[in-house]
């Protein structure tokens, strides 16, 4: 590194990003530094066609379903199907904590509390359990514990950006909870999520808008993107409202179409809230204007990537939202420009063939990713030449080809088999837990599960805990 800062490097009349990068490190004013850096350098697009494999963080025992950066981006924490939230500095690629989450089934998310210092960390998993740790500055547990649960799988959770007490959470059983880490806990259902026969839509989405924390959007096993506003809900969630807006692509409503395998396995928000990003299954990823009227047209489509054989994420790339960003079940990382829609860079980023997770860095051009190897990688943009994507069109066809011979080949009686021996695992893990086995797909009057109360909380020193069960792959 000495080495690299005697040497002028330059690009389009630009000063080489790296050296940039570098210089930033060294300035005796490091936040005026960032920010000339932020609004300079991070947007080119020869940073994201510079991302390399930096370091491979080893530590899990599964597939790891979750990642993500602290607010100040020093830590990453990852959760995975091992049950175990482990924290990295990443930067030094070493483990710093490891944690047992309380868990008996797949851990799919783990996020820090903002203004928290990074002490305090929320969990869901298979279990159906939301989940809380707070950490001590040494890395030592100080408590874990269940702040509520959901009747089946509980997939994400979405923290308010300027509230260290209060997360929504959403799950297979079609509802969304508010939780107040400042109550004791409870299942504050705010909202069960039904389509147009009343039946629950199994959610795997959730995030709040960041331009206005009352406004969320969820997403689920249907062709629908669904925003509310928290203060038109009832407080029991025993009503099913109206969303204030719903999207989907036109193709994907029309009888035609195979609508009824579309469901939307991720969304987020853009970095202000204008834009709204939705991965579909199996089908294309797309970006539609938060702004517009409710059931308005998608505005870009992004396309090359498959998705199909786990609940994938999808996500920007960017300080302004710039690039989409996505894994595939090919096993490769898709950028692509957000405003033109072209792929600008492709990674190789799982050896067991599916990208899951993708977590950009809150400051610099770093993207960490996680999917069905056992290790959390991180990518910089440390090449020295842009990378040619060579095999880009062939991996494209490819991808094309296995979605086509999916749909022709799968079959509903199959669909509805597998669906039936994940319900019956899931039972078997409610009972371990002593939560009352009740179908949510059946109690749809919304007198439901509301009574939590007198549920048994399992912390990490608990010795009635229940004996772990063995954990389906995520």
């Amino acid at each position: 590194m000495n080495s690299y800062c005697h040497h002028s490097y330059t690009m389009n009349g630009h000063t080489h990003p790296l050296h940039s990068l570098y210089s930033r490190q060294l300035s005796p004013d490091p936040i005026l530094s960032l920010s000339a850096f932020r609004q300079s350098y991070y947007p080119l697009k020869s940073f994201v066609q510079r991302l390399k494999l930096e370091t491979r963080l080893r530590e899990h025992e599964g597939c790891v379903n979750c990642i993500n950066f602290s607010t100040s981006g020093e830590m990453l924490a990852s959760g995975s199907d091992d049950l175990h939230v482990v924290l990295w500095d990443w930067a030094r690629g070493r483990m710093m904590a490891k944690y047992d989450t309380g868990h008996v089934a797949n851990v799919f998310q783990a996020k820090f509390m903002p203004h928290t210092s990074d002490s305090v960390l929320v969990t869901a998993a298979r279990d159906g359990q939301i989940r809380c740790m707070v950490v001590s500055s040494s890395g030592s547990l100080i408590t874990s514990k269940r702040v509520a649960h959901h009747n089946d799988s509980a997939h994400k959770v979405a923290v308010e950006p300027d509230s260290p007490h209060i997360f929504l959470s959403c799950g297979e059983d079609g509802s969304v909870l508010e939780v107040d880490l400042r109550d004791e806990p409870r299942r504050n259902k705010i909202l069960v999520c039904k389509n147009e026969k009343n039946s629950r839509i199994p959610l795997y989405s959730i995030f709040i808008d960041p331009s206005d924390s009352n406004c969320f959007a969820i997403s689920g096993r249907d062709q629908f993107a669904r925003v509310y506003d928290r203060r038109m809900l009832l407080d029991d969630g025993s009503a099913t409202p109206e969303p204030l807006k719903k999207f989907c692509p036109h193709h994907l409503q029309s009888p035609e179409s195979d609508f009824k395998r579309a469901n939307i396995t991720c969304l987020v928000y853009s970095h202000n809230g204008k834009e709204l990003l939705c991965s579909y299954n199996d089908e294309d990823i797309y970006l539609f204007d938060a702004s517009h009227s409710s059931g308005s047209e998608y505005v870009r489509r992004y396309r090359g990537h498959r998705n199909n054989a786990t609940v994938k994420g999808v996500n920007f790339f960017g300080l302004r939202s710039e690039y989409v960003v996505s894994g595939s079940d090919c096993g490769h990382v898709f950028l692509w420009d957000k405003e033109t829609e072209e792929i600008v860079q492709c990674l190789e980023g799982d050896n067991e063939g599916v990208v899951n997770c993708l977590e950009p860095h809150p400051h610099i051009p770093v993207l960490a990713t996680s999917g069905l190897d056992h290790d959390v990688k991180v990518f910089s943009p440390s090449a020295e030449r842009p990378t040619v994507l060579e095999g880009l069109a062939e991996t494209i066809k490819k991808n094309s080809q296995d979605r086509e011979e999916a749909l022709e080949h799968t079959t509903d009686g199959y669909e509805l088999f597998m669906q039936f021996i994940l319900r019956q695992y899931r039972r078997g893990i409610r009972h371990q837990i002593g939560i009352p086995d009740e179908d949510s797909d059946s109690s749809d009057d919304g007198q439901d599960d509301d009574d939590d109360l007198n549920l048994p909380d399992y912390s990490d020193d608990d010795e009635e805990r229940p004996r772990r069960v063995r954990c389906v792959p995520s």
